[in-house]
């Protein structure tokens, strides 16, 4: 009987992980596909420019985009998402390369894995709850204007026809999906543009002007550095910075996709799966990368939903670069810049204007504020941590506001007190309480108030003992405690 119920335990598990393999991979099996291959296209050049930033090699950059995509199709927790070789990452490697070279950046970017999946075992995305809408917001516009500004340098020093067949572009992307909504626009855009470039012979800046794509397959290799402490120290303060920058925009993107395709995804999982993909992504040769809100945001309106957009978006990368790289070169950049043109466009939250005006200063100033420091930094984790901290400075100023009531009687004076008492806010109720004259007796009411810290807790202590020393009985009213350990700071009040 025992050995029915376990094998029925059995076939419902397999039943149920069948049915998960056939929606996260095969639900959408057309849309995911032809998806993954205009996300392909578009990551070629955003991976050799990135690789160039960083000072390495352009195939360390595709070699990134490819190991990455591929493996975190399989283990990430939001689908859809595409993670590759990103421009926040290059920026932070940029210094270590240029003191100690490729080798050195393979290992921190092993070791930054490693200490992305801690954190994600560590439940670190729980986290992202205290990030507030305005932070978000100014997030999700600054790499709305972080992809435009970026595009711009592909529309200086060009041949005039650029701005017509960028234009072009636009106009296709716009309208070709009130007509034909089976093949992608920006795919049927791509192809047709560079078609027509290519049989006219017409002189453009192509993908392969950025940098020398060769047509092989990455190699596993271990880095070839001293594994000693010295290295460790050399490699770990990069590691952490590129751990949590990853994250936080892995995350992030990830919320805003939840947001946009009113689903739900699993962040801690896609913590350890960005963490298990920067680890093996180190070993094949591959810069350290994170998610791509920008064509996270292609892949989602091109149709891309399951977790088949993500593998075809790396499996076709690496099929294009070594079956079609003679190919893939004549690209023309300005197609491929004015597609992410439109997904500045796109990403932009264009109903942040109407907030602006309707929504308090305070938030209006975080958002702002995350914004600008975005921009200046070209560090999207320091304008988060910009606004997050603004955000819980406001916070406080408004928790901090006490509203005091005096009432005498003869010699007795009552206090309601209506708020929170904590650090920030208990120096008001000392003021109050100070240079009384002709009472005997002070009733603190704190029926509307709750005691929150030991600040708080040591202050009224300390009220109690003065008024006490000027021969005035002081009682307190229904004091709220609200942690229980505090009870014992205050049990002789």
């Amino acid at each position: 009987m025992l050995n029915l119920c376990l094998v029925k335990i059995e076939k419902d598990r397999m039943k149920q992980v069948i049915q998960t393999i056939k929606t996260e991979w095969f639900s959408n099996v057309k849309g995911d596909i032809l998806s993954g291959i205009v996300v392909a296209l578009a990551l070629i050049p955003e991976a050799i420019a990135f690789a160039i930033m960083a000072g390495v090699d352009p195939m360390v950059g595709l070699y990134a985009s490819f190991c990455i995509a591929i493996i975190i199709s399989f283990v990430g927790g939001r689908m859809g998402m595409i993670s590759a070789a990103t421009g926040a990452m290059a920026l932070l490697m940029m210094p270590l390369v240029k003191q100690h070279g490729l080798q050195y950046l393979l290992a921190a970017t092993i070791l930054a894995g490693l200490i992305q999946y801690l954190l994600g075992v560590l439940k670190v995305a729980q986290l992202m709850r205290f990030i507030p809408r305005p932070v978000m917001l100014g997030f999700v516009n600054a790499l709305g204007i972080l992809i435009f500004t970026t595009q711009l340098t592909h529309f200086t020093n060009v041949p005039w026809l650029t701005y017509i067949f960028a234009g072009i572009t636009l106009v296709m992307v716009y309208t070709l999906p009130k007509y034909i909504k089976t093949i992608p626009a920006p795919l049927i855009a791509i192809v047709l543009l560079t078609a027509i470039v290519i049989g006219l012979d017409i002189e453009l800046k192509t993908v392969g002007d950025l940098g020398t794509i060769s047509q092989t397959l990455p190699q596993f290799l271990i880095p070839n550095i001293p594994f000693n402490f010295d290295t460790l120290m050399i490699i770990l303060p990069y590691s952490i910075s590129l751990a949590i920058v990853g994250l936080l925009e892995s995350l992030l993107t990830a919320s805003v996709l939840d947001d946009m395709t009113k689903t739900n995804s699993n962040k801690n999982r896609e913590a350890r799966g960005q963490g298990f993909a920067n680890i093996i992504n180190g070993f094949f040769g591959g810069m350290a990368g994170c998610a791509m809100i920008g064509q996270s945001i292609i892949n989602v309106k091109s149709g891309g939903r399951g977790r088949l957009s993500t593998f075809v978006s790396g499996a076709f990368l690496m099929f294009l670069i070594i079956v079609l790289g003679d190919l893939v070169v004549q690209i023309p950049m300005a197609v491929l810049a004015g597609i992410m043109i439109m997904v500045a466009m796109t990403t932009f939250d264009w109903t942040s204007i109407k907030y602006c005006i309707q929504s308090p200063k305070s938030d209006v100033a975080v958002m702002v504020l995350t914004i600008i420091v975005v921009l200046l930094t070209h560090n999207l984790a320091l304008g988060v941590l910009a606004g997050v901290l603004l955000s819980a400075i406001m916070f406080v100023v408004k928790l901090s506001k006490l509203n005091i009531e005096k009432k005498a009687s003869g010699d007795k004076l009552i206090i309601k007190v209506e708020g929170q008492l904590f650090f920030a806010s208990i120096n008001k109720l000392e003021q109050e309480v100070m240079n009384l004259q002709n009472i005997k007796t002070v009733v603190l009411d704190f029926t509307d108030a709750s005691l929150w810290d030991e600040s708080a807790a040591n202050a009224l202590t300390s009220i109690k003992d003065k008024l006490n020393a000027q021969h005035i009985n002081v009682q307190f009213v229904n004091l709220s405690i609200g942690h229980r350990k505090l009870k014992k700071l205050v049990s002789s009040l």
